[in-house]
């Protein structure tokens, strides 16, 4: 199982990590939300827990729960600035369906 980032998404991590002054990661999660069932969570990680999975791309990590890493197996997560709005952008193989907001997501089943 494997979650890679891009050097752009890598160097927003590293320096959100920096300006906050503590943390090793970017917690990534699933949770049900909207109108498709589910929406990426993110957190800061102080610490690595018994049931994550952690993953290094670029200089950079990345914690999910194991239990949620078959949503998200295989994804690449870039970070892009679209005018005034900048955002994680997931390139996710195991989605089926997104809303028309973008917000939420249906996974393959």
């Amino acid at each position: 199982m494997a979650i890679t980032l891009t050097e752009r998404a890598a160097r927003q991590i590293r320096h959100q990590l920096d300006r906050r002054g503590k943390g090793v990661a970017l917690r990534l999660g699933i949770r049900k939300s909207g109108c498709s069932g589910f929406a990426y969570s993110f957190d800061y990680a102080d610490d690595v827990l018994e049931d994550d999975q952690l993953f290094e791309s670029n200089d950079a990590k990345v914690i999910v729960k194991r239990d949620q890493l078959s949503f998200i197996d295989g994804s690449e997560i870039d970070f892009v600035q679209e005018g005034l709005n900048s955002s994680f952008k997931f390139s996710n193989p195991n989605i089926d369906n997104t809303c028309g907001c973008g917000e939420s997501f249906s996974l393959k089943t």
